[in-house]
């Protein structure tokens, strides 16, 4: 989570996308016969939690937070059947990236973009300078994780995340969230600010409660980072997001090029695993220069230096649509690590700013 990054590196990359568009409806739900539950270390959920507080003190969060957070916390067997409902990866062709784009890149999302652009304008400049990352990278990220503020999910995060601990599958990741949440509410967050996703993200960037403590920063001021309602808040945390995660300033994430139809690209293949998303970059080509690139007749439709390190990405094979994809594409990558997301909110970062 590094930011996102905390969940993305630690759990199946199948579930990045689900857990920061989440289906929404929260409400409480009876919890199920004790017997009936899956074994938290041969525990009960009331025995389970017992335990996460006993971490959660050792890790200096006081009794009277571990209380306020716990209190009357249920097993919830709704965030259970959603996890375990995320799509796996299938074996085979991936899916069309445009069908997917038009879906992800609309109208509203592109006009929804330029509206908040325009309405946080004076902001802007000095959060661009402060960590060296474009407005449009910044509201592309917004839309994306929430639609600017208008989906950001209403189920209770203690419950959810205690919940997903104790069924065990990612027990390490979800305990993990919840001492965080714990010390987030030691922090001086409010109770009720603490509803987001059923996977635990929450506010208008969707970050975890390991990432808010690490990355979220106060852009206004007052001595609260807001990543709930303040869009100073939430615009500076998702730029510090992107500065964290490396990214080059006045480096494109990437550009459409056109590609020769005789080029081999089985020459380009990658052959080397990466340590992390190794699936996604499987599909990207060995790097070169943008210059080494247009040597091989590969044109760039849009201004990039002939310096950038650079791979060739065609997302629906050749003939469908071109990239290169710089090391800031990978910056991308680390918010949710697929090629659909990263591209997507690239394009939508575009489209905001033509």
């Amino acid at each position: 989570m590094s930011l996102l990054r905390t969940i993305r590196l630690a759990t199946p990359l199948g579930i990045a996308a689900a857990l920061f568009s989440a289906p929404q409806g929260g409400a409480q739900v009876a919890a199920p016969v004790v017997q009936s539950l899956p074994a938290g270390q041969g525990l009960d959920f009331s025995g389970y939690l017992q335990l996460v507080e006993a971490k959660a003190r050792a890790q200096g969060v006081s009794q009277p937070t571990i209380e306020l957070m716990t209190a009357g916390l249920t097993y919830n067997p709704r965030v259970v059947q959603l996890d375990r409902a995320q799509p796996g990866s299938n074996p085979g062709s991936p899916p069309a990236f445009w069908a997917y784009y038009r879906s992800h890149v609309d109208a509203a999302r592109i006009n929804g973009g330029r509206s908040a652009m325009a309405a946080n304008r004076a902001v802007l400049p000095r959060i661009e300078a402060q960590y060296g990352v474009p407005a449009k990278m910044l509201f592309a990220i917004w839309g994306k994780e929430s639609f600017y503020g208008r989906v950001k999910g209403d189920f209770d995060l203690a419950r959810s995340l205690a919940t997903l601990a104790y069924e065990g599958r990612r027990r390490e990741l979800f305990e993990g969230e919840l001492i965080a949440l714990m010390q987030m509410a030691q922090r001086g967050v409010p109770r009720a600010k603490m509803v987001g996703s059923w996977a635990g993200a929450f506010g208008n960037p969707q970050f975890l409660p390991s990432v808010y403590l690490r990355i979220a920063r106060d852009g206004d001021g007052d001595g609260f980072a807001d990543i709930w309602s303040n869009n100073s808040d939430t615009l500076a945390s998702i730029a510090h997001y992107f500065q964290d995660a490396g990214w080059r300033a006045g480096e494109p994430w990437g550009v459409r090029v056109s590609a020769p139809a005789g080029l081999d690209r089985s020459q380009f293949t990658e052959r080397l695993e990466s340590p992390s998303c190794p699936r996604v970059h499987a599909r990207h080509s060995v790097w070169k220069t943008v210059g080494e690139w247009k040597t091989l007749g590969v044109t760039p439709r849009a201004p990039i230096a002939d310096s950038t390190m650079a791979v060739l990405f065609e997302p629906d094979g050749p003939e469908n649509g071109s990239f290169l994809l710089t090391g800031n594409y990978r910056v991308i990558l680390q918010y949710n690590c697929s090629n659909y997301y990263a591209l997507s909110v690239g394009l939508l970062a575009d489209e905001i700013a033509r």
